[in-house]
């Protein structure tokens, strides 16, 4: 198999890294940037491969140690968020499921940080932290929506001062997107901002595009960022947690 070597630019990301690892001790760095960028322009399992010692460093390493900061501090919040360090914990796995989609990059060019509410990552509520080659996106909710529970948050919803709740916690940093349905569900009878939370079959509220700067999570400094921002947003994942 002919050998994939890294280019100039990989090799000058991996010198940055190791000048920011001096300056940070820890954590993300120019160069997990970087790293992001490039993959987005070498989305290939040969790139990956030539290059899964700056995959390793400044991408899973730095994640981990950032997670593993977290732990105790997203603990004694209210509702109390797991911090998990470790793959499939808070941190996402960089590999695509291209099973179902035309797109087949295998890649993920972004590093995803969950900090959950409840038993499951995936299906609880919970705080979102994504790292792109141009930003860092952020968010608050409940994705995994099953039918029950689904049916439970738009009975809430209904209820004229929980469903106030709702919006109040709805508006703190983030947005929703657009609704899921175009009609109201099958026995449900409203107008207005409840309308539209009723068509959502999540509860999300997020950036859309509006990304906070790269320099927010880099160094030292990402611990107090990432703490302020799922603290604005608590009052939608204690709604959700109730």
């Amino acid at each position: 198999m002919k050998r994939v070597w890294p280019d100039c630019a990989i090799l000058a990301s991996r010198v940055s890294w190791l000048h920011g690892q001096q300056e940070s001790g820890m954590g993300f760095s120019k160069a997990t940037f970087q790293y992001l960028h490039d993959l987005e322009a070498n989305n290939s399992r040969d790139w990956f491969e030539a290059n899964r010692e700056v995959y390793e460093a400044h991408w899973k390493g730095a994640a981990l140690d950032v997670i593993a900061g977290l732990s105790e501090d997203m603990a004694s919040l209210k509702p109390s968020l797991k911090a998990v360090p470790k793959l499939n914990g808070s941190l996402r796995r960089i590999n695509r499921d291209v099973r179902f989609s035309k797109d087949k990059s295998p890649y993920n060019a972004r590093l995803h940080m969950i900090f959950w509410a409840g038993e499951h990552p995936n299906r609880s509520p919970g705080m979102h932290v994504v790292l792109t080659p141009r930003g860092v996106g952020y968010g608050a909710g409940w994705f995994g929506l099953d039918p029950v529970a689904l049916t439970g948050v738009r009975d809430r919803i209904m209820d004229d001062r929980d469903g106030e709740a709702l919006l109040a916690a709805e508006a703190v940093g983030c947005t929703m997107g657009a609704p899921d349905l175009t009609r109201l569900p099958k026995g449900y009878d409203a107008d207005g901002p409840c309308a539209v939370l009723l068509r959502h079959k999540a509860i999300v509220a997020r950036t859309h595009g509006n990304e906070a700067a790269r320099s927010a999570v880099m160094g030292a400094g990402a611990k107090d960022w990432i703490m302020e921002t799922t603290e604005a947003l608590l009052p939608l994942l204690r709604w959700l947690s109730n």
